[in-house]
């Protein structure tokens, strides 16, 4: 059977002040195929696809969509072209309905000025139906959970006569069960005959669900695999150009008495609505306490509550037995709780400003930051030389503004920064969230030593792999509640998901946390 080739680009380079983000690249993919393409971040994928998608105009190459070369200077050319993409933060109005979504833009018409809501509603369960997209037409997007808003964004651009879909981290927010939906999907519109461009950093996944891959290192191919004939060994190591170890290896923690203590928390979200009904916790030195679920079920609003950013409107939290309750933000910070932002361009960074700025935030109005009155602009320099070079910030550049940056270096700034402050209590929320398998590997490291060394750790992720491999006890939250406890070596990530759905496990013991006593001594 012969192959037919659905896009081919060729010589592909594209140029940003200071770094070549696309040097040279070849990449092809065959009509009908799952093709992934991985790589770290800062390694190019998502600037070839947004030169594909149009979003980005390339400086030399060529693209060829079904063998005819093509000028994509836009997205509407690479829509006419059957190109669609699904972005990783989806581009959906919340207060519309999912056909109002669906055919935004394209919206059916009942005469000259009227449009036909009837027929979009149609259309939108004709694709639903025959792709297997199982979703409401008429239900708002703002009430649907992120899965779902999913399969609205796939909809859309088969709405839009897609046959080329990219897929940019489309399992980074779901759970086990909803990444096995996507794939029932993915593998569902193959059958169709459309081909899809899969971006991820889960390997796994890869391995699972794609048929080619191609692998980008520094801007360049770094190598073109049938991914039957590889492992994820093998693929880890074109990524980052070394071994990479796949699996985190942890000695037994040394556990010792109660550092945070949380009672009874109750907050309201941002809208006004319940988000913490009830929650009860304690985490002790020397231990990583994990807290799963899926995104949208108290855990920001608890994080928040924590770190001095929303107020409870009930409730205890206690700091070796200090009363925190509704501290706040600085004097948190002062209290050595340090804060891994869930989004670290909102929470985490000041984007216009220097690395070497950004690495003394929430330090800068203090010895040693200050000398008098003013900065202490040799010790800010000599900080920021110390850390870039301790924690592998790339480029080793202080004076260069952090939006510059990919986001595994974003993310080791923030990682270095809140570490530097030697804190007896780390909040790590969605620590490695849209960072390259060397960076993970890295921060999960720096976030072992921590507990190591004897300090708390309260890990908050949607990942969870991650969760799983770095806790010495996991929570789970549904609905804003604390609905068990389990240990990561008597539960399984298939167990885990079903809780974070709201379902209770079956086979495992769940305990209701706060019903456990934690001795004050170490535990060997």
């Amino acid at each position: 059977m012969v192959r037919e080739i659905a896009i081919e680009m060729r010589g592909i380079t594209k140029r940003f002040p200071r770094v070549v983000a696309n040097d040279n690249v070849d990449f092809g993919v065959y009509k009908g195929e799952i093709h992934a393409l991985v790589g770290e971040n800062g390694a190019g994928k998502s600037t070839l696809m947004k030169i594909l998608y149009g979003l980005y105009q390339k400086d030399s190459g060529q693209i060829f969509i079904r063998g005819r070369e093509m000028d994509i200077s836009s997205p509407s050319v690479a829509i006419s072209q059957g190109i669609g993409m699904v972005h990783q933060h989806f581009m959906l109005i919340p207060p519309l309905t999912v056909a109002e979504n669906v055919v935004l833009g394209q919206e059916p018409r009942k005469g000259k000025i009227f449009n036909d809501t009837k027929k979009a509603i149609q259309d939108v369960e004709r694709l639903s139906k025959k792709y297997g997209l199982k979703v409401d037409a008429q239900a708002k997007v703002q009430d649907l959970s992120v899965g779902l808003e999913q399969r609205v964004e796939i909809i859309k651009v088969l709405y839009r006569g897609a046959e080329i879909l990219i897929l940019d981290e489309p399992t980074a927010v779901l759970t086990p069960q909803e990444v096995e939906e996507l794939f029932n999907i993915m593998r569902s519109l193959k059958e169709e005959g459309k081909t899809i461009i899969f971006i991820t950093h889960k390997l796994k996944e890869v391995m699972e669900i794609s048929d080619w891959v191609t692998v980008m290192r520094d801007g360049k191919v770094a190598g073109i695999v049938e991914t039957k004939k590889t492992t994820k060994e093998e693929l880890a190591k074109m990524m980052v150009g070394r071994e990479v170890l796949l699996r985190v290896e942890k000695n037994p923690p040394q556990i010792r008495g109660v550092v945070l203590e949380v009672k009874d928390l109750e907050a309201v979200n941002d809208r006004g609505l319940s988000a913490l009904r009830g929650v009860s916790f304690k985490i002790r030195a020397g231990e990583i306490l994990g807290i799963a679920g899926v995104e949208g079920n108290g855990q920001t609003e608890l994080i928040e509550a924590l770190t001095g950013l929303r107020r409870l409107i009930r409730g205890k939290v206690t700091l070796w037995g200090k009363d925190i309750t509704n501290a706040s933000a600085r004097k948190i910070l002062e209290s050595r709780i340090a804060h891994i932002p869930e989004d670290r361009h909102k929470r985490g960074l000041i984007l216009d400003y220097s690395v070497e700025n950004n690495l003394i935030l929430g330090s800068h109005y203090r010895p040693p930051m200050t000398k008098g009155p003013r900065l202490n602009f040799k010790k800010i320099s000599e900080n920021a030389l110390e850390l870039i070079k301790r924690f592998d910030i790339r480029p080793a550049d202080k004076e260069i503004q952090v939006n510059s940056l990919s986001g595994g270096n974003q993310q080791k700034t923030i990682v270095a920064r809140e570490l530097s402050r030697h804190p007896q209590l780390l909040i790590a929320s969605q620590p490695t969230r849209g960072v390259d398998i060397g960076a993970i590997e890295f921060i999960h490291r720096k976030i072992l030593e921590e507990r190591d060394k004897g300090e708390a750790v309260l890990l908050v992720s949607a990942e969870l792999s991650e969760v799983m491999s770095l806790s010495d006890r996991i929570l789970v939250m549904y609905e804003g509640k604390i609905v068990g406890e389990v240990e990561p070596k008597k539960t399984s990530e298939s167990d885990l998901g079903l809780m974070m759905a709201g379902a209770k496990s079956s086979d495992q013991v769940i305990r209701q946390s706060g019903d456990r006593e934690f001795p004050d001594t170490p535990i060997s």
